[in-house]
């Protein structure tokens, strides 16, 4: 029986294009440690070989049905090479994280090859202090979290010792021919109507695509022959190119928390009202004005229990939940209680999962959560909303690779069709770490945003002090009729 790709994996692989490479990515720093025992490539790789029998698909390729009459099937790669997917790189002296961001900005931009598994990791030598820092690049296709998680939720163990695993014995099957491929996806057509729509639906899509893409050209050719400049359509949407650039921010999780004690709401209401708060002092920044823009709509993939969605082998489920960002809002106070305001309904639905249950979840399940949450963000491209916010909490303790300290750990989510910025955050050992994915052409001054993230954080640390009065928060009214806010 052929292991065909499923519809929802099928989609993100026909959407696939130059401008919107349909991949996660995630940054890791580490401490590598001194001596013979220290983290280089070749420890690296053998860490690698140890731990990929748990994620067969990362041993898989992509194999096309002749004709196209159904969609593709996984097959084992019988030319798997681990050398060519576990790369070595390195920054020129001085090895500053800009010069970091610059190497991820660019190998982000690259899609992944689609005749070899769908993955990529980088070892970059060469930071300040010593460090090394791991790139990893999965295509969404790749990473579902019912069959496969993300590989780097593998690589991490609790103690510096490594785990004994037992001696993976893997040999690929042998892939089918094109006449079996042939003859499987006839008679599933015949037999599974469900198979033959996904076929048709594919196709409509590819071509629909592709008169847009056309009808795009055409229009840009006709603007530019008549001298006029492209159109913009909005300071958070707008076209693509197919170079990115890559913001990280790192915070700390005593700061949010001290926060959330003094008004209330979680630690990810403070996040999102510090992106809030981020985003509005951008956007002044800019020379666009700002009348009229009173609120910015962001989905946030939150963990739900809810049996009518997807499972997952994480425990929970993930689902789109929409806020309106207030970024018209001048009081730091005000936008917390605003976006808390929003998520109480979540909470008050009874299905929301607790930030303390995600975080103790076995491995670093945050590569595999942002990757699911970006899934959920593209489902929900209709929907309508300006910017993806994908917020995960990590364990609180520290994460070792093959006896190296994990320092910091920053998601580079993917960006969808006419968004051209994405904002990804994981808190891991007492860190909230911020990674901003920008279009390079559409937003030139992400740079500026990252630092407008701090400002905005230290903003709602200084309203924090317990001198300073609380904003009341009018929320829900008690039997008494007193007011009360959300639980923290």
């Amino acid at each position: 029986m052929v292991d065909r790709v499923g519809p929802r994996d099928l989609l993100f692989l026909e959407e696939e294009s130059a401008e919107t490479p349909q991949h996660n990515a995630t940054i890791e720093i580490f401490d590598p440690g001194e001596g013979p025992d220290a983290l280089d490539h070749a420890r690296l790789v053998a860490l690698i070989r140890d731990r990929i029998a748990f994620v067969p698909r990362y041993r898989q390729r992509l194999q096309a049905v002749p004709g196209h009459v159904a969609g593709p099937v996984w097959v084992d790669d019988e030319k798997f090479d681990l050398g060519f997917h576990v790369r070595r790189s390195a920054l020129p002296r001085p090895g500053t994280s800009a010069q970091l961001l610059e190497l991820v900005s660019r190998i982000v931009a690259r899609p992944l090859d689609r005749t070899r598994p769908l993955w990529e990791l980088y070892f970059v030598e060469g930071l300040e202090g010593g460090r090394v820092a791991l790139l990893s690049k999965t295509h969404q296709a790749l990473v579902d979290g019912v069959h496969t998680v993300d590989l780097g939720q593998l690589l991490l163990d609790l103690q510096p010792e490594a785990r004994e695993l037992e001696p993976d014995d893997w040999a690929p099957r042998r892939s089918p021919n094109p006449a079996t491929l042939l003859g499987a996806a006839v008679r599933e057509n015949l037999t599974d109507p469900g198979v033959l729509l996904d076929t048709v639906r594919t196709g409509s899509r590819a071509v629909v695509r592709t008169a847009d893409q056309r009808s795009e050209r055409a229009r840009s050719f006709l603007a530019a022959a008549a001298g006029r400049r492209p159109k913009s359509r909005g300071v958070i949407n707008g076209p693509l190119s197919q170079q990115r650039r890559v913001v990280t921010v790192e915070t700390r999780l005593s700061d949010y928390r001290r926060i959330r004690e003094a008004h209330g709401g979680t630690v990810n209401d403070v996040i999102l009202a510090t992106v809030t708060g981020a985003l509005r002092a951008w956007l002044m920044t800019r020379s666009e004005s700002m009348g009229g823009l009173r609120q910015v709509r962001a989905v946030v993939p939150v963990s739900v229990i809810d049996e009518e969605l997807e499972a997952t082998s994480l425990g929970s489920q993930i689902a789109a939940h929409f806020v309106d960002l207030p970024v018209g809002e001048p009081s730091p106070v005000v936008r917390l209680h605003q976006v808390s305001y929003s998520f109480q309904a979540h909470k008050d639905t009874g299905r929301s999962v607790a930030a303390n249950r995600l975080a103790g979840i076995a491995g670093f399940a945050p590569t595999t959560f942002h990757a699911i949450g970006s899934r959920v963000a593209a489902a929900e491209l209709r929907k309508g909303y300006q910017i993806s916010v994908t917020n995960v909490p990590g364990p609180q303790a520290p994460l070792y690779a093959a006896g190296a300290r994990m320092l910091a750990s920053y998601p580079v989510p993917p960006l969808t069709p006419g968004h051209p910025l994405a904002i990804g955050v994981t808190s891991y050992d007492g860190g909230v770490y911020y990674g901003i994915t920008a279009d390079r052409d559409g937003i030139p001054d992400a740079d500026i945003l990252g630092s407008c993230l701090r400002d905005a954080l230290d903003e709602l640390i200084d309203l924090s002090s317990a001198t300073r009065q609380r904003a009341p928060r009018g929320r829900r009214t008690t039997k008494g009729g007193a007011k009360s806010g959300p639980k923290s």
